[in-house]
């Protein structure tokens, strides 16, 4: 197959089809399920409940009841100041790899805990390993630099009984991602990752006002945090932003090419796809491919990228499924 030169958009005017998320929340059962979420439901101007979107505290129980309601997560919490994920865009990003890998295997998905996915910068969070083990009973590893990022991801694994489903490794070298990370055996159908997007600090804080002040909700009197959804300095900015991110996690990926099936990375600003994928097809990816998502007025997308032809992917997820059918799918 030869080598692709120019990325493959998916175009999606909504969520996913599969995402639970549709539609508008229903908060009588989100506060069923998550009873303190009821101290932050708010009336928006339509008159329709809702939360205040600039309170980290009100956006992580709002997370807290999602989990519960829809994925059985009986226990999530993360430390003051980190990075508290928006819940349906990551659940888009996993379903758009889950429809990858059935590209792969004869069009339907590949589940159960043959099916191992390398989380990169998993996050105080832990959304992404959640999630997807929940939804399609998929293995996790989740990799951060950050100690107490992973001592909080562990505390939620360990608290929902997850410690089958999903491990955790510290990447000792802040510069690097994959390299000192993965051990030649290792073996993923799947990377995913939500890079830093600002270059700095200040950017990172200037980006926040102004997304406030655009929404009338900035008041001089009152202490705003970075972002509304938190985020330490590593989950936020890098030298570089989120352009040298990502083509660091391209070139690092070249090293491993026969130990991934699909690499893959949010690609939060549009400007910044060319250029990973001209960069991807002169590493000697075989196929690139940007799907695109989108959340009310929010787009965002993902790139994937394989150094394997279709026939070696295919081949690759046959052996991994030829499982007893008891170990195969939800768990």
């Amino acid at each position: 197959m030869p080598a692709s030169k120019s990325p493959r958009p998916t175009s999606k005017a909504a969520l996913h089809p599969r995402n639970r998320h549709s539609g508008r929340y229903d908060f009588a059962r989100l506060i069923a399920a998550c009873p303190p979420l009821g101290d932050y439901v708010i009336l928006n101007p339509y008159g329709k409940p809702s939360i205040d979107f600039a309170d980290p505290e009100a956006v992580k129980v709002f997370n807290r009841a999602l989990l519960r309601l829809f994925y059985g997560i009986e226990h999530w919490d993360i430390p003051p100041g980190y990075l508290c994920p928006p819940v349906p865009g990551r659940a888009d990003y996993l379903h758009g790899l889950a429809d990858l890998l059935a590209e792969d295997n004869g069009g339907d998905i590949p589940r159960g805990k043959f099916i191992r996915l390398l989380d990169v910068g998993t996050g105080a969070n832990c959304i992404f390993p959640l999630i997807g083990h929940r939804e399609y009973g998929w293995r996790f590893t989740g990799s951060d630099i950050d100690a107490t990022a992973l001592a909080s991801a562990d505390n939620i694994i360990r608290a929902n009984r997850l410690t089958g489903a999903v491990a955790l490794r510290r990447q000792a070298e802040p510069k690097q991602i994959f390299t000192g990370l993965l051990a030649a055996g290792d073996r993923f159908e799947a990377t995913l990752c939500n890079p830093p997007f600002h270059a700095s600090a200040a950017e990172a804080s200037s980006g926040s006002r102004r997304k406030w002040r655009n929404l009338g909700k900035l008041d001089p009197k009152r202490k705003l945090p970075v972002l509304n959804f938190g985020g330490q300095a590593a989950e936020l900015w890098c030298d570089g932003g989120e352009a040298a991110f990502v083509a660091r996690l391209a070139d690092e990926s070249r090293a491993f090419a026969d130990q991934v099936l699909w690499f893959s990375t949010l690609v939060s600003k549009g400007g910044n796809v060319e250029p990973l994928a001209t960069r991807l097809n002169k590493l000697g990816a075989r196929d690139v491919r940007v799907v695109d998502m989108a959340q009310g007025q929010k787009r965002s997308r993902f790139v994937a990228w394989s150094y394997l032809d279709a026939g070696r992917r295919a081949a690759w997820l046959a052996s991994r499924t030829r499982a007893p059918k008891a170990d195969v799918g939800r768990s």
